[in-house]
């Protein structure tokens, strides 16, 4: 596997559990914990609630109120069990890498103090990585927060999916999945984020061809109350329609350069519904690979084969 930047500095796996803190047990007794020096890091202390600021890279943009209100009842009854994470600014003054739901309910309940690991960030780079993943790792976020924090990783702190996948415990088929549900229409993205869908539900529908379709299934589910084995059915059916089936048989055989290459990969890509790339030789042979990313959607492919089998004989 490739290594990541140096600049990430000390590595995220030393960031994000410095000298080993066993993190959010609840046996963990806070009450005695010492105060902030104004010095060192790497450390477990109290800190004021109100010299923490925001984290510039907080990837969470829904809040659920009825969670953060049952939040605040739980830490006025058992007191904070897991702290939150900041780096230093200033011997009084910090940046929050995770916890904003903890900190803001500590600060509304009226709590002066809150236990914090005080960690040194060297980079920017090495922030924004820090933030993002502790945030997936340790907060409840939604399916389209997470892909979002996945697309950062990639694009501003070069990870690579199979990297983000080992850092947060996730195979590489799961981070690749999640930030294919940026790709769907807004409208299905918000209903994903209100959970009037679930993920799979949404997986599924990434299989069709075009937005239309994909909202098509969305009125149907909505309608219809779909299971996701259900969903899955419809796509399949939905892929079927008699303009896929048109669009199927009209490619052109002759490709001659690289810009009707990427024509044909465009094309086939919308008959099916996933990641086409042809490959041709310098002889005029070639290959067509098309990617699939789970046994359904590899059924899905299968089934559109047959069809055309059926068709054609």
């Amino acid at each position: 596997m490739s290594k990541m930047k140096t600049g990430l500095g000390r590595g995220l796996d030393a960031l994000m559990n410095p000298q080993g803190f066993k993190q959010g047990e609840a046996s963990v007794d806070y009450s005695n914990l010492n105060k902030d020096d104004g010095e060192q890091t790497d450390v477990l202390a109290k800190i004021p609630v109100a010299n923490v600021s925001p984290n510039p890279y907080q990837p969470r943009t829904h809040f659920e109120p009825e969670a953060f209100e049952e939040l605040k009842k739980s830490i006025l009854s058992n007191g904070l069990i897991q702290p939150i994470t900041v780096r230093r600014k200033s011997s009084t003054h910090y940046e929050l890498i995770s916890g904003e739901r903890r900190l803001k309910a500590c600060s509304e309940i009226g709590m002066r103090d809150i236990p914090a690991y005080i960690i040194k960030v060297d980079t920017e780079e090495a922030m924004l990585a820090l933030a993002l993943i502790e945030n997936i790792q340790r907060e409840k976020l939604n399916p389209i927060e997470i892909g979002s924090a996945y697309k950062r990783l990639m694009e501003e702190c070069h990870l690579t999916q199979e990297q983000i996948a080992e850092k947060v415990g996730k195979d590489r088929t799961t981070v690749a999945n999640t930030i294919r549900l940026l790709k769907l229409p807004q409208e299905i993205q918000d209903s994903l984020i209100k959970e009037e869908i679930t993920a799979g539900h949404a997986r599924a529908l990434i299989n069709l061809s075009s937005s239309e379709l994909q909202l098509e299934a969305l009125r149907k589910i909505r309608a219809g109350n779909l299971s996701v084995r259900k969903v899955e059915h419809l796509v399949r059916k939905l892929s079927m329609s008699p303009d896929l089936k048109k669009r199927t048989y009209t490619l052109t055989p002759q490709v001659s350069n690289g810009t009707e290459m990427r024509d044909i990969e465009d094309r086939l890509q919308k008959i099916f519904g996933t990641k086409v790339m042809c490959r041709k030789k310098i002889d005029g042979t070639g290959e067509i690979v098309i990617e699939f990313y789970s046994a359904d959607e590899l059924e899905r492919l299968f089934e559109l084969f047959e069809t055309i089998s059926k068709n054609y004989s």
